[in-house]
């Protein structure tokens, strides 16, 4: 039963926005690219419908989106060569 409301396409986009709230209370980038695979996949699920295939074959079509989607973003935003924080001093002292 629950495995069949992943052919839903709201389902999707709503795991989307429920991600994206997850990226504002988290630090850093961990849940955008998440985000953006489940977004991505609403898409195709709204577009194709049945095209898409079974259930696993969504999950994993998921999966590499939300996983290359990370990459990207990691790559774009995240931190840079050189860009290492050093403590000199330590706020007990």
């Amino acid at each position: 039963m629950m495995l069949a409301l992943l052919d839903q396409w709201w389902l999707w986009l709503a795991l989307a926005i429920g991600l994206l709230i997850l990226e504002l209370l988290a630090p850093g980038f961990i849940f955008l690219g998440f985000a953006v695979g489940a977004a991505v996949v609403g898409l195709l699920v709204a577009l194709f419908g049945g095209v898409i295939g079974t259930v696993p074959v969504t999950l994993l079509i998921f999966a590499i989106l939300s996983v290359v989607a990370w990459v990207v973003i990691r790559k774009l935003a995240g931190e840079r060569k050189g860009q290492v924080k050093v403590w000199d001093t330590d706020i007990n002292e």
